[in-house]
């Protein structure tokens, strides 16, 4: 039995919820569940994914406040507080961002084996250089809506004795026609959206913000403009105030 003390800090502005279930999963196989188990992300995030926190005891701190990097700089220093008063053996770090390399020499100095966790696509070499061990996980695609439909009525036939056959038949004729599906959403597009998931989730992003987390995921050059980027898929984000933006959203009518 692994008595290893474990912690999991989690960027949740960083990997999306999916990697996060995932993460939880993977620590728990490799180290035992972790002790700690802490999400840092801002109010929305909070909100969106409570019943997620909830199901996997994951404890959200709430950063509020605004400017770049502050999420990293709450988990930072809640990290180093944790690693003196829990004594953990392991401490796992759940983010793409290669800003915690100093965070990760000095849980290392204290003790800890310090693994880190990613999300593929987003994490770079010299991210996954400073851990002593790393783990990236594919964001895997929504889960599949099962049909919630009450049994139709020729499945009720079907069960009393009429033939296979008759049943499906009749269960066609009566269904209603399934509604057109959606277009796919371009891959670069796609790409996008799986680095800011607030856009996503319909809420309005910061360009500065947007920018920065681009830059993390490979898909915007240090030197780049994200208002170009944005520009070359017109009929999905919307740049405002217009002349002067300094925030994009995603279009209603661009969702997947």
């Amino acid at each position: 039995m692994n008595t290893e003390r474990v912690m999991l800090l989690i960027d949740a502005d960083n990997v999306s919820i999916d990697v996060v279930e995932q993460a939880v999963a993977w620590v728990a196989k490799h180290f035992g569940g972790p002790h700690v188990r802490r999400a840092y992300c801002t109010a929305e995030s909070a909100v969106k994914h409570q019943d997620a926190f909830k199901r996997l005891s994951i404890r959200p701190m709430v950063n509020l406040a605004a400017g770049k990097n502050s999420t990293d700089i709450a988990l930072a220093v809640d990290a180093v507080d944790l690693a003196l008063a829990e004594r953990p053996q392991v401490v796992a770090i759940a983010s793409s961002d290669s800003d915690f390399a100093p965070l990760v020499s000095k849980l290392r100095e204290k003790g800890c084996r310090v693994v880190g966790i990613g999300q593929d696509g987003k994490t770079g070499d010299e991210t996954r250089a400073v851990y002593d061990d790393y783990e990236v996980i594919a964001h895997r695609k929504g889960p599949v809506r099962a049909a919630a439909a009450k049994p139709a009525a020729s499945a009720k036939r079907a069960a009393r004795g009429t033939s296979a056959k008759t049943a499906a038949k009749t269960a066609k004729t009566e269904a209603p026609p399934a509604p057109p599906a959606a277009p796919a959403l371009p891959e670069a597009v796609r790409k996008i959206l799986d680095a800011l998931p607030e856009l996503d989730a319909g809420r309005a992003l910061e360009l500065q913000v947007a920018a920065e987390r681009l830059r993390e995921a490979g898909l915007l050059s240090k030197s780049g403009s994200s208002v170009k980027l944005f520009g070359r898929h017109p009929a999905h984000f919307e740049l405002a105030p217009a002349g002067k933006p300094s925030k994009v959203r995603l279009l209603a009518h661009a969702g997947p």
